[in-house]
């Protein structure tokens, strides 16, 4: 039988092998769980002002109608008295970010879109380096 010396005694070498998997595996895992890592969160309420463009059209969608209210928040300065303010959608660009984000599967569920679309809620929306998460706190 192979051994491998430890402190304070021996092990085997499968057992050795064992270890060494078991660390890669953590540290693989650390690695991906890095990836999904939430940047932050903030809370608003998606009002009716919300539910139009700033020319005035209405909105269609969910994701048109959040992104409104980032605009609203750091382009207009129309807020909410429960908006919070985030870092993240200063900018034209970043906001055109957040919509595409809006619009993938698994951003919302569809009852939170169509709490959205079709009311007032308030809303918490989780930030991650490449995608959002959106849900319903208030309806």
């Amino acid at each position: 039988m192979a051994l491998a010396f430890q402190k304070g005694g021996f092990m085997t070498v499968s057992k050795a092998m064992a270890v060494a998997g078991l660390m890669a595996a953590i540290a693989l895992g650390a690695s991906t769980a890095r990836a999904d890592d939430m940047l932050g969160s903030y809370v608003a309420r998606i009002s009716d002002r919300d539910h139009r463009a700033s020319d005035g059209y209405p909105l269609s969608s969910a994701a048109q109608m959040v992104r409104q209210d980032r605009a609203n928040w750091h382009k207009f300065h129309r807020r909410d008295s429960d908006d919070q303010g985030d870092s993240w959608f200063r900018s034209d660009g970043s906001r055109a970010d957040l919509q595409r984000m809006l619009e993938r599967g698994g951003a919302m569920s569809s009852a939170t879109r169509r709490a959205i679309v079709n009311g007032e809620p308030l809303v918490e929306v989780d930030v991650y380096p490449d995608s959002v998460r959106v849900s319903i706190v208030e309806d």
